[in-house]
């Protein structure tokens, strides 16, 4: 049944009435913030058992949670035993994102305030428009990169995602989607161009999302991981996504539902839980900020590390500086000559090099 289309008046008046009930939300917070300032201050947030005072209300009550979705000041927040909250953080803690391990304390039923956020083992940025990083999700354990067909993958924008996965410490899997576009032997010639990558540590799985060879290869990768998909626009990103989370739809409705952060999941990155089966315990964010992603400011270093072939001959360069282009003595190139280096992978770094080292 199509939905019926709003007035203008009509999405005024509800932009309205909403605006009202996030200002209520917010001054209602406000107050809680303040209170629990005030305990901080006073002292009264330390007072100990057995004193004859009754603990804070954020000392007796703190726990451990995660962020789902982040909309604006608000927080989808899961506690331990996986319910959901609605929360806001609390002044001066930072800027928390989808993934984050955070402490929270319950204000009232099914809503909270995040009080501080726990060290993150890594983030995923991209420069915003003043080109400073901004944070789209953290604590990552899996960045799955989607190449198709068509459109025809860049290699300069796959290598910038393995440099990416390297940099933060994470394990990086190649996705080969749409293979049922192409006949067998076309379908092997693009999984052989893909070949120098298994022998570097990022794994090739070919998918399909129509016919064969299905997801199914793909599940096992996503095992209690915490994954993200990457890769340029048209590749089949929004596709995979929708037959790796079928109950997408149901999940979003239960975010909506326990805080009304639910609405926003299309435009802001939200971690869902992957059914039970062959990815059971897994998570996978799906966040539009990934479409924009680049690399930005990096040195010649941090550059090379991201390159881990490299590392073989780090060093070993006649000069320190040595950019691997026409230098004598290059241990790099003589690599690339010798084999041990797939040569398109030494372009890329160039590419790469020219692009991003400041």
């Amino acid at each position: 049944m199509p939905k019926r289309r709003l007035s203008e008046r009509q999405r005024r008046r509800i932009q309205a009435i909403q605006e009202r009930r996030r200002q209520r939300l917010e001054s209602r917070t406000s107050a809680v913030l303040d209170d629990l300032d005030a305990e901080r201050d006073t002292g009264a947030a330390t007072t100990g058992p057995g004193d004859g005072a009754e603990p804070a209300v954020g000392e007796r009550q703190s726990q451990q949670g995660s962020v789902i979705t982040r909309h604006g000041a608000h927080l989808a927040i899961e506690a331990a035993d996986g319910s959901l909250h609605h929360c806001v953080a609390r002044r001066n803690i930072g800027q928390p994102v989808c993934g984050d391990r955070v402490i929270w304390v319950p204000t009232e039923p099914s809503r909270g305030v995040v009080t501080a956020l726990a060290e993150r083992e890594n983030v995923l940025s991209r420069p915003d428009y003043a080109g400073r990083d901004k944070p789209l999700a953290a604590n990552l354990t899996l960045l799955a990169v989607v190449v198709a067909p068509e459109p025809p993958p860049s290699g300069f924008l796959l290598d910038q995602y393995l440099v990416a996965a390297e940099l933060m410490g994470v394990r990086a899997l190649v996705v080969a989607a749409k293979m049922d576009l192409l006949d067998t032997p076309a379908r092997r010639a693009f999984i052989d161009a893909l070949a120098p990558y298994p022998e570097l540590g990022y794994p090739v799985c070919p998918v399909s999302t129509k016919g064969s060879p299905g997801i199914t290869a793909l599940l096992p990768h996503l095992t209690a991981q915490t994954a993200i998909l990457l890769g340029q626009s048209g590749v089949g990103k929004s596709s995979l996504v929708q037959l790796l989370l079928p109950d997408q739809d149901i999940q979003v409705g239960r975010l909506s539902a326990a805080t009304g952060l639910g609405r926003h999941t299309t435009s802001t990155a939200t971690c869902y839980r992957l059914p039970p089966g062959d990815a059971a315990g897994g998570r996978l964010i799906d966040s539009p900020g990934v479409r924009s992603f680049r690399l930005a400011g990096l040195s010649q270093a941090q550059l090379e590390d991201g390159f881990p072939e490299l590392g073989t001959v780090r060093g070993e360069c006649r000069f320190r500086d040595c950019r691997h282009l026409d230098e004598p003595d290059c241990a790099v190139r003589a690599a690339v000559a010798a084999g041990s280096i797939h040569p398109q992978r030494l372009a890329r770094f160039q590419q790469l090099r020219e692009g991003l080292v400041r």
